[in-house]
């Protein structure tokens, strides 16, 4: 048997996630993405547009075609942002906050059955992993030429 590389445990973990997720968010005539753009939104304040695709690490295109379809569904208005007249502000309309109780209610209740399986040192563990793997990525310590010996 071949041993599990970390990120292909990463990986198949957040399919499964994903997978899960979606087929929730059929229901509700919706995706998960649509559901973590909801989330990532203020529901207060609003969010400028152009902060939105680096808070949710989605490219710009990918976002627009979200973010059009959450509009034509009646999910989210945009206005302009009164702070700089070039950016757009994205807000939730009733139905957009409706629709993001019911995503969080869904990662409430993930996190819930999740958190249930585990000890306080399992479910802290896994944070610390999960932070080392952001820290070791986000320092460049992999792939940074500096730190590959020969």
């Amino acid at each position: 048997m071949q041993e599990l590389t970390i990120d292909y445990a990463l990986r198949a973990t957040w399919q499964m996630v994903a997978r899960m997720y979606n087929e929730e968010a059929k229901k509700f005539d919706s995706t998960m993405a649509v559901g973590f753009t909801l989330l990532s939104i203020d529901p207060k304040k609003g969010t400028p547009s152009t902060s939105l695709g680096p808070k949710m690490g989605m490219e710009a295109t990918s976002l627009s075609r979200i973010l059009k379809s959450m509009e034509e569904k009646g999910l989210i208005q945009r206005k302009p942002n009164p702070e700089d007249g070039r950016g757009v502000l994205i807000y939730l309309t009733p139905f957009g906050l409706e629709k993001r109780k019911d995503s969080k209610d869904a990662v409430l209740r993930f996190n819930e059955v999740v958190k249930d399986q585990l000890s306080e040192t399992q479910l802290k563990s896994f944070f610390e992993v999960m932070d080392t793997i952001s820290q070791v990525i986000s320092e460049k310590k992999i792939y940074n030429r500096e730190s590959t010996t020969n």
